[in-house]
């Protein structure tokens, strides 16, 4: 993936590992991997470590020598602050910054890296940790058509990619598919919870909800029709789908509550940056 270069990964944790692992699985050697974080000696490393990674506590454990093609910063956002001035040294032509931290823009890497590095800022979610993940990158100038294919490569591994044209738009980005997991596990809360209201027991409902949520969107994915389509063509007229549905899409249904909760966190991720 890296054409032989080497990988410096900030940041190991739910995120970071399971990005790391499935780059492991599509072909990335175990020894071009260097991995700094304060948890290098945890036991959940040693899978890693078993593969050929070097895992590392602080970065003034690694040589000076060291010239990574990609620095990936996978680390809180609080923690960004005080570490990013540590990696100014790795700045050069032929090293590019990935990040998927939150928050920080593009111009926050500039300032304390240089208007010169190669940064690419990325916003994915948490279905990436099962390999199911939506990431959309943007790039700043200094970034190569070569760079930008093994950026997303990488962020491919864990899931779907796409490229913004303005960095704006990851606000908007955050509101949709960023923070969009969680409205699906509140959707198969509330109906697991319907279906126990409806007599059902709730090991039952629990299963139904989840497997049905789960199954509707592998239907989405794999399907050549839109959700649209696949609604209209589960719905009978006058049967049981359309009766739900004719208060889902009621004027206070479904979408206006949607359309307002995308703009809450849309405005959030605006005020956060």
């Amino acid at each position: 993936m890296l054409n032989g270069g080497t990988l410096l990964l900030i940041g190991c944790g739910k995120m970071g590992g399971a990005m790391l692992q499935g780059w492991l699985d599509r072909g990335l050697s175990g020894s071009q991997v260097t991995i700094v974080d304060p948890s290098a000696k945890a036991s959940y490393m040693t899978p890693f470590k078993d593969q050929g990674v070097r895992a590392v506590e602080n970065l003034s454990d690694i040589e000076d020598g060291l010239s990574p093609a990609l620095v990936m910063f996978a680390i809180k956002p609080q923690m960004m602050d005080d570490a990013i001035g540590d990696y100014l040294r790795f700045v050069r032509p032929d090293t590019v910054f990935l990040s998927v931290v939150a928050g920080k823009k593009i111009s926050f890497y500039e300032d304390n890296l240089g208007a010169e590095a190669a940064i690419v800022r990325t916003m994915p979610n948490t279905p990436a940790a099962v390999s199911r993940g939506m990431t959309v990158l943007f790039a700043n100038p200094n970034v190569s058509d070569e760079q930008k294919i093994v950026c997303q490569e990488f962020m491919a591994a864990v899931g779907e990619t796409a490229w913004l044209d303005n960095e704006d738009q990851i606000d908007a980005v955050t509101g949709v598919s960023g923070s969009g997991p969680a409205y699906i596990f509140l959707m198969a809360e509330c109906l697991a919870q319907a279906g126990v209201d409806a007599g059902l027991p709730e090991e039952l409902a629990r299963k139904l909800a989840h497997t049905t949520v789960s199954g509707a969107g592998e239907l989405i994915r794999q399907s050549d029709d839109t959700p649209t389509q696949l609604r209209i063509n589960v719905t009978s007229p006058n049967g049981t789908t359309q009766a739900a549905l004719e208060v889902l899409m009621a004027d206070d249904g479904l979408q206006p509550i949607l359309t307002k909760a995308v703009a809450a966190a849309t405005n959030r991720s605006r005020a956060l940056s």
